[in-house]
């Protein structure tokens, strides 16, 4: 689900255009021309308040595993769209840029105002690849950086931005729930909102154009894209069924289907002969693809019934495997048995949890994305079984080369009561990423361990202020400056102390900003 945009004046480039031009260069943005009257900054105040909402979904889902991957297709795509001149610095800074994962089955993502953009746990466990899925995200990155959805705001101009947040996040809510939908948004409004889910058909045709670029500047295979038109095309010769809202979002045409699979073409006869290096490292994207998409199939919580049905799969499948097993293993046996081994932990089964994950040690031993894959899920089997990992201990935290092994160790390490190795690892984190809650909450609990108060309650407004929620930052850092005045003698409270008070202004003042700006816009 996307927003949409009213139809542009000028048309798309042409596939063999489009190749004529030098790689890397630089062009305006965006090519259709701005005609938005809507400035970044109000732009991005309206994905704020639909992310505040968004965050606070329990749909949402923080799984750091799945978001390092996601991740790991995600900065490539703007790291070329930086370098292509898709992505001015303005827009990069003023925008968020954030992805969410959101629980549900369906194939879908979307873009929201301010560079946000969700992603259904249905679309990573129904593409086939990290190409397929670099393809949508690419796509959906290109309608922000186009700035399309602007054009949108300034359609509705006349109407309150909160009123059109409120629409979006009305048409998102009956996307899922039909009755959650019609109390969101009622009567002409909701008409109005369902409307406006599909772009026009020239800025489907451009954001094709320029995610293409995209991809394949950032190094995803070409045939991605046609993997990824071939699914739709299928399905909509079939009907759509309702589990495709990416596809009533993103209407097909002939046209499109024609322009993408000229540029793949174009793409492959440019394409050099893959070494055997990349020949490897492709085998090695696509077991961790396959890992990734059964560890999101497991991440809607389909039941019981359908744990057990992944389980035996995997027994099924360990059973035929010759030994030693998966010593170049094929990338649906490493999904099946990863797949197994995280269905079996939870169903509390950990015997049979480790039993698979044995199989999967010729993939640990390595060194790539799917051995690191392999050796973290270990460590959730061992947490969920309440046991310290044996990771934890030849580990050093503060050296982790990920956001999902800090945060993973930081727990393991934390159930053995080591906080302050924790505490060092998450303090240098959140230094340079201010914004990652569940870092926060984690730091949280080692300040609590350690005995440190005002640290920990200042941990946690810091979460709730990381995920927009200023209120309750706000609450969170009064109580701290209470407890720093009943107890000022305490070790951790003059060293917190300028700090606090800094940051409880600075949430006071956004509150203030706020409350005016909404009396602006109404």
């Amino acid at each position: 689900m996307v927003l949409a945009a009213v139809s542009a004046a000028s048309p798309a480039q042409s596939p063999a255009t489009e190749a004529a031009q030098p790689a890397g260069k630089a062009r305006s943005l965006p090519s259709l021309g701005d005609n938005s009257d809507l400035s970044m900054a109000a732009e991005r105040r309206i994905g704020d308040r639909i992310a505040v909402s968004i965050y606070r979904d329990p749909d949402n889902v923080e799984d750091p595993v799945l978001a390092d991957y996601l991740q790991g297709i995600w900065q490539p795509l703007m790291a070329a769209s930086r370098a292509r001149g898709e992505l001015p610095a303005e827009l990069e800074e003023r925008f968020a840029w954030e992805l969410f994962m959101i629980r549900d089955r369906t194939i879908n993502a979307f873009a929201l105002p301010g560079g946000y953009f969700g992603v259904h746990l249905g679309l990573v466990s129904a593409v086939g690849s990290a190409d397929e899925l670099a393809a949508v995200l690419a796509h959906e990155m290109s309608h922000v950086s186009q700035r399309h959805i602007s054009r949108l705001m300034t359609q509705q101009a006349r109407q309150a931005p909160w009123m059109i947040a409120a629409m979006v996040l009305g048409a998102m809510a009956a996307s899922k729930h039909p009755d959650a939908g019609t109390a969101a948004i009622v009567g002409g409004q909701a008409l109005m909102a369902q409307g406006q889910l599909n772009f026009s058909r020239d800025m489907e045709r451009e954001a094709d154009r320029v995610g293409f670029s995209v991809m394949n500047d950032a190094g995803f295979a070409s045939q991605g894209i046609a993997a990824m038109f071939e699914k739709l095309q299928q399905t909509n010769r079939l009907n759509d069924n309702g589990s495709f809202p990416y596809l009533r979002s993103h209407p097909l045409t002939t046209e499109r289907i024609a322009e993408a699979q000229a540029r793949v073409q174009l793409a492959s006869a440019a394409a050099a002969t893959p070494t055997a290096a990349e020949q490897a490292a492709a085998a090695q994207m696509q077991r961790l693809h396959a890992m990734m998409a059964a560890r999101a199939r497991l991440l809607t919580v389909p039941g019981v019934d359908v744990l057990r049905t992944v389980l035996a799969e995997a027994q099924r499948k360990a059973s035929a495997l010759p030994r030693p097993a998966l010593a170049a293993a094929n990338a649906r046996d490493a999904g099946v048995l990863y797949g197994g081994a995280l269905a079996a932990a939870q169903l509390r089964d950990f015997s049979a949890a480790r039993s698979l994950l044995g199989l999967l040690a010729p993939l640990a031993a390595g060194a790539g994305a799917d051995a690191k894959a392999a050796q973290l899920l270990a460590i959730e089997v061992d947490l969920l079984d309440g046991k310290v990992p044996a990771l934890a201990a030849s580990t050093d935290v503060a050296r982790t080369g990920s956001r999902a092994e800090l945060l993973l160790l930081s727990k393991a390490l934390l159930a053995a009561n080591r906080a302050p190795e924790v505490l060092q690892a998450l303090q240098t984190w959140v230094a340079v990423h201010p914004r990652d809650a569940s870092a926060w909450l984690l730091l949280a609990q080692a300040c609590g361990q350690l005995n440190q108060p005002v640290r920990a309650i200042r941990a946690e407004a810091e979460s709730r202020a990381a995920q927009l929620d200023y209120g309750a930052a706000l609450d969170r850092f009064k109580a701290a400056q209470g407890m720093m005045r009943s107890n000022p003698g305490s070790a951790d409270a003059h060293m917190e102390g300028s700090i606090i008070d800094t940051r409880a202004r600075q949430m006071e003042s956004i509150l203030k900003e706020q409350v005016l700006q909404e009396k602006i816009d109404r």
